[in-house]
């Protein structure tokens, strides 16, 4: 048992200074002050003056490694536990990418099991960018309703020239079988979209949904920031479904892409729900750039920590309250994913916590009721680092 004495609570709603105590993975009682009997083991751990928030939720990770764009040599390798550790995330989506040819749902399936053996929570995408998508079963349906760890469908490729170009029928009968597995297993089943830098992205999805029953929450675009145009097109799309913006990008790309901390702003500024915004990471993916010719001229490789970064400019920057801010990486993401015991702290969910000092920067960290990061110093490390 651990108790977290006296921080400043961000449920992400500002609670004010509670005690926080952790028992078997879950947040067993919150309070003004807790009186714990004195012939319980309970380890204190002194959080005054700490805001404490949800661990943050990474909605978009290549966990198992992508890339390749450039060749065999371009491949990125996969993602260390200590890189979610030190973007005070508790909480990753694996997905596969650009490459669904010469890399499997499987790799990044086990990668997730590992993962969570490690201490963390993480599930997966099936599919990638290519239609028709991998799967492990045969069916996106099949995978998302028997397999533990795989929540939804991703990320397929839109308006891009990597693309396979879905058509309208294949692209609804894909977000079908992802609702209806989604149904059967008790998962979110979203659709999670990689949104090229083709003109007039999200008209498949707005056709999509006029030719069929789906609703536009059963999407999940990304890369909304990538561009200034498809920006644009992102103030209206995300009035009635959701937008994710990529946090890795804007540092090797500032001239292409919106910043996502004044890009939020931005959003809200143009009527766009707060509950309709997120960011993620695309961490350890490849950041490729290509010319008119679709040539590769540049190729990076995206962080998890750029969330965290992100995160702190939106509220120290753009003034954006942290209550608010936070949401965009906790509660809003396991709303839409419905992840019910991810993304608050509150009592009967999963023991993540992060205590950030009032810089924004990480204190302690604990992932599933075990304190990973204490004093700024990280505590547990993956195989092999």
């Amino acid at each position: 048992m651990i108790l977290f004495s006296q921080a400043q609570l961000y449920n992400p709603a500002r609670q004010g200074a509670k005690d926080i105590l952790v028992a078997g993975g879950k947040i067993v009682a919150i309070a003004d002050q807790l009186e714990v009997p004195g012939d319980w083991d309970v380890e204190v751990v002194e959080a005054g003056g700490l805001l404490a928030i949800p661990g943050l939720i990474d909605s978009h990770v290549h966990i198992a490694g992508a890339g390749g764009e450039g060749g065999p040599a371009s491949r990125t390798p996969e993602m260390p536990l200590s890189m979610m550790l030190e973007a005070g995330v508790t909480t990753v989506v694996g997905c596969l990418g650009t490459d669904g040819m010469t890399r499997s749902i499987q790799s990044v399936l086990m990668k997730a099991k590992g993962l969570k053996q490690e201490g963390v929570s993480a599930y997966i995408y099936t599919g990638a960018y290519q239609v028709p998508t991998p799967t492990i079963l045969g069916d996106v349906g099949q995978d998302i309703a028997m397999i533990e760890e795989v929540i939804g469908t991703g990320e397929i490729a839109l308006s891009d020239h990597r693309s396979s170009c879905p058509t309208l029928t294949e692209l609804i009968r894909l977000a079908g079988h992802s609702r209806v597995g989604a149904m059967l297993g008790g998962k979110g089943g979203i659709v999670n979209i990689h949104m090229g830098d083709a003109e007039n992205p999200f008209q498949p999805l707005y056709d999509a949904v006029e030719l069929s029953e789906l609703k536009l929450t059963q999407f999940l675009p990304t890369h909304c920031n990538r561009n200034e145009y498809i920006f644009e097109d992102a103030k209206e799309y995300g009035k009635v479904g959701y937008v994710d913006l990529t946090t890795s990008g804007y540092p090797y790309f500032p001239d292409e892409e919106i910043k996502p901390s004044t890009g939020i702003l931005e959003l809200l500024k143009a009527g766009v729900p707060l509950e309709h915004i997120t960011m993620s990471s695309d961490g350890c993916g490849s950041l490729p750039s290509f010319d008119d010719n679709g040539r590769l001229v540049r190729l990076e490789s995206g962080t998890l920590k750029s969330m965290l970064d992100e995160l702190r400019d939106t509220v120290l920057n753009e003034g954006l309250p942290l209550e608010d801010a936070v949401k965009t990486v906790t509660s809003n993401v396991a709303d839409i994913l419905k992840l019910s015991s991810k993304g608050r702290i509150r009592k009967g969910n999963d023991a993540d916590l992060v205590f950030l000092d009032e810089d924004l920067r990480i204190v302690h960290l604990c992932a599933m009721g075990h304190v990973m990061v204490r004093d700024g110093q990280m505590l547990r490390r993956g195989s092999y680092e």
